[in-house]
């Protein structure tokens, strides 16, 4: 070390191992830079992201996804026929047969002859059905109500699944045994044949009840189809939420929560679900395609929504009448459904390679 002297000249002390700061040289810009390298500031869902972009499957199975949704959602808007309109009736004029049972881009005799006159006549991009009605915005609907399903499903199973999981986790003890006891019953419960039972009961209890009002559309099968969905199919969520929050909830940042006086609720909300966000979004992901598939299943037995709106499932279900002069009525539908179902099913894969934090160490 050296100190200033009466002269003004700097004099080092003997027997002292401190080096004087002033006879280093302040760096530049590029040697900054170059010891200094330090990596952008991310979050592990940016990361997950950029990690999920980076899957070209996952990827284009996301634009499918984003392509059909957007598509059901916004087609019929400006799509010129109604998916229950039946082109071939007029009020007070004999019904008009020629429009039945068209063939993708083929024409009735009345656009026949309104092209044979210079008009514009919107083709029936994959013809009609026995009715007269546009089969193309019968598939946008049917994909629209197969969509929602899938989607609300979803949603009920995240809401019951996350909040029963977490609670039997982090409480553990007498509440977890009591819970894992009802979880336990609901599994051993038949899943169609009370999703059979419900619609039953609801087609003559809550029918009348909801007619004139906006759940008319979808019909009192669908509503015991989210009923079914919500009594049974949250059960594998919760299982999946407990098995991470027992896994979590020793860890030493929680022990330091509940040491500074934190709720077990807060501590859910800030420390355990944060943690295993990757689990609940991939089961959320995987659980759609297995609601679409189950409507589709149940609409084909006459179980989903009421006529004329159409799903994928009732869809399919109507073309078995005419499947040996019309096939492409059940093939149409039938690769909707599978593109639908593949789809999700791959991007659910790629989200849990992009945000397994096991499967990224």
């Amino acid at each position: 070390m050296s100190e200033q002297n009466g002269e003004g000249r700097m004099r080092r002390i003997p027997f002292n191992i401190q080096q004087d700061v002033s006879q280093f040289l302040p760096a530049t810009e590029e040697e900054k830079a170059y010891m200094v390298q330090m990596r952008p500031s991310s979050t592990f869902f940016k990361d997950g992201c950029k990690r999920l972009l980076k899957n070209k499957v996952a990827t284009v199975s996301l634009a499918i996804i984003l392509l059909i949704t957007l598509g059901s959602i916004f087609l019929p808007f400006v799509w010129p026929y109604a998916y229950d309109e039946q082109l071939g009736v007029t009020p007070g004029k004999p019904v008009d047969s020629s429009y039945n049972n068209l063939a993708p881009f083929e024409y009735s005799r009345a656009e026949q002859q309104k092209r044979a006159a210079g008009e514009s006549v919107f083709p029936h991009v994959f013809g009609t059905d026995s009715a007269g009605r546009d089969y193309f915005i019968r598939i946008i609907y049917g994909t629209r109500i197969s969509l929602a399903v899938g989607f609300f499903a979803s949603i009920i199973v995240l809401i019951i699944g996350l909040l029963v999981g977490s609670i039997a986790g982090y409480a553990g003890g007498k509440v977890d045994l009591f819970i894992m006891r009802i979880v336990d019953i609901i599994y051993s419960l038949p899943d169609m044949l009370m999703i059979i039972l419900l619609a039953s009961v609801f087609r003559v209890s809550l029918g009348p009840k909801i007619e004139g009002t906006v759940l008319a559309g979808i019909g009192s099968n669908i509503i015991s189809l989210f009923v079914v969905f919500a009594l049974l199919y949250w059960v594998s969520m919760a299982r999946l939420v407990r098995g991470q929050i027992l896994s979590l909830r020793e860890q030493e940042y929680v022990l330091a929560a509940r040491t500074a006086g934190a709720k077990g609720s807060w501590i859910i909300r800030k420390h355990l679900i944060p943690n295993c966000i990757s689990v609940i979004i991939i089961s959320t992901a995987l659980q759609i395609p297995s609601a679409i598939f189950t409507e589709s299943y149940l609409s084909f037995l006459g179980l989903g929504v009421n006529a004329p709106m159409p799903s994928l499932g009732s869809l399919a279900s109507d073309a078995l009448n005419g499947l040996s002069s019309y096939p492409y009525r059940l093939v149409i539908p039938a690769i909707v459904i599978s593109l639908i179902v593949l789809s999700l099913n791959l991007f659910g894969d790629g989200l849990r390679d992009a945000f397994d934090p096991k499967l990224n160490s």
